[in-house]
């Protein structure tokens, strides 16, 4: 939500570049109960102004088991030109609905709710590449020393780990437009 609001804000000063990052790359199913316990702490990030839409895990529904799928997921919605509308919504599934995001009938059902061609989605998702794109961006900030997610890197080479508030963001950004302009002099 932060990301969106500078890009916004700063227009094309700013890019955004998305990329996979697996929390949990390998399938771990994990026990109800140890998992809503979990997922108190989500009230953190959900008092924090424009932090998005976070509930503690309400439904009986099974918990995600990896990351993998939706990361995936993330990728086949970016093909049909919906990656902001399908994150937003997938976010918003696990974080506040309490949906499974590994579950393909939940990452199916958020993709035709964005008005993505369902077929068309179907494929994509059954597309090796996309899971060695994923695998790749995984691997990738892995490389960097990334641990964590988020983590936002700024020209390539300034990762800043966890969410920040918009001044923060504002700040680093005021900071390396005023480096580049006075390295492009």
């Amino acid at each position: 939500m932060r990301l969106d609001k500078l890009k916004k804000e700063f227009g094309d000063d700013v890019e955004i570049t998305w990329k996979s990052f697996l929390l949990r790359p390998n399938k771990e199913p994990k026990p109800l109960e140890k998992f809503r316990r979990y997922t108190k702490s989500w009230q953190r990030p959900a008092e924090q102004e424009d932090g998005g839409r976070f509930r503690e895990w309400s439904t009986d529904e099974e918990p995600p088991s990896h990351s993998v799928p939706p990361a995936i997921a993330m990728k086949a919605a970016a093909r049909q030109g919906k990656f902001d509308t399908y994150h937003v919504a997938l976010m918003d599934a696990y974080f506040y609905a309490n949906r499974n995001v590994t579950d393909v009938d939940t990452i199916v059902s958020v993709a035709v709710d964005c008005g993505l061609d369902r077929e068309q989605f179907l494929t994509d998702l059954a597309d090796e590449s996309l899971v060695r794109e994923v695998v790749h961006d995984h691997n990738e900030a892995h490389e960097m020393g990334i641990t964590g997610a988020p983590t936002v890197v700024v020209d390539g080479i300034l990762p800043i780990p966890g969410a920040q508030d918009m001044l923060f963001y504002r700040n680093v950004v005021n900071k390396r437009l005023a480096i580049n302009a006075r390295e492009e002099s």
